[in-house]
């Protein structure tokens, strides 16, 4: 079938099923003047059946700037095996007559509605902002998962993104993994080397080129324990828990310095403690409450 000035597919047309003898007729040529996405599935997979509806949905929704061709892989294996489907849901998007984008697995609604609208050629960027919100409330929480899933989605609306870059990273970080955080900062555009964000996951990572063994942190804070007032032990304390990352008690331990001696070791504790900050980010809860509790001991 094709579609005379690129007019968008009939509305009963949007959503069908398909197989692999009518690969061609279904998708490939019809693909060369609206998109069409492709959903491998079958009866028997759970997932699929949770991705279906809201996929068609979306789809529909779209209003015909993109169509969707379902294929049961069980009854046509074919294609699903050309592409390299090794597991299902499998949904991939074909323009032009090739794939151009896609997914593996059910994806949450939201992400669905991305996928298929920038497909369609909508104007994404004003979902960047709440996607990035969501990441952090999903960072708050806990849910690595779920603020990994929002990154994700604005580097696909926004591939140079500061924030969602400086997100992955630090992610990538928190698992230990301080080569994957590197290799995702150098995602960033030079334009972004000052970027706070970025910059303070490169703080973050020289903090961490320094990690003590554990046992070497345990000791120090048993020995803060038992002599509150031994600041070079503290010091050492916070940057150890500072290299593992655990910046907000590293912070406390700088700032309980600098409270008995703003001074002392020519100020080494209150720079230690804007490394902190700078690695927390400008806008964490850590960098704020510790800014306020420095201004309430320098000016009290």
């Amino acid at each position: 079938m094709t579609f005379i000035d690129g007019a968008a597919p009939p509305l009963t047309d949007i959503v069908k099923d398909g197989a692999d003898q009518s690969f061609m007729a279904d998708v490939i040529e019809p693909s060369r003047q609206t998109p069409v996405i492709v959903d491998f599935w079958a009866p028997w997979c759970g997932p699929c059946r949770t991705l279906g509806p809201p996929l068609e949905k979306a789809v529909r929704a779209a209003g015909g700037k993109v169509r969707l061709v379902k294929i049961n892989i069980d009854e046509n294996p074919g294609v699903a095996g050309q592409l390299g489907v090794r597991s299902i849901p499998a949904v991939y998007a074909f323009d032009q007559g090739r794939p151009v984008d896609g997914f593996m697995g059910a994806i949450p609604e939201s992400q669905i509605k991305l996928f298929v609208d920038r497909l369609a050629g909508a104007d994404m960027t004003a979902e960047i902002e709440p996607l990035l919100a969501q990441a952090a409330d999903s960072l708050r929480l806990g849910d690595i998962g779920g603020a990994a899933q929002a990154f994700t989605a604005v580097l696909q609306l926004d591939q140079t993104n500061a924030k969602a870059i400086a997100g992955m990273a630090r992610i990538a970080l928190s698992a230990g993994d301080a080569e994957q955080a590197r290799e995702i900062l150098d995602m960033a555009p030079p334009e972004s080397a000052n970027d706070p964000e970025i910059a303070g996951v490169r703080a973050a990572l020289d903090l961490a080129a320094n990690a003590p063994d554990p046992d070497e942190t345990a000791g120090l804070g048993l020995k803060v324990a038992n002599d509150p007032d031994d600041l070079q032990a503290r010091f050492e304390l916070a940057e150890a828990l500072s290299a593992r990352g655990d910046l907000e008690n590293a912070s406390e331990h700088l700032l309980a310095i600098i409270e008995k001696n703003r001074d002392w070791n020519e100020g080494a504790a209150r720079a230690q403690l804007l490394k902190v900050f700078e690695a927390a980010g400008p806008m964490s809860e850590v960098t704020k409450q510790g800014r306020r509790k420095l201004s309430a001991i320098l000016f009290s």
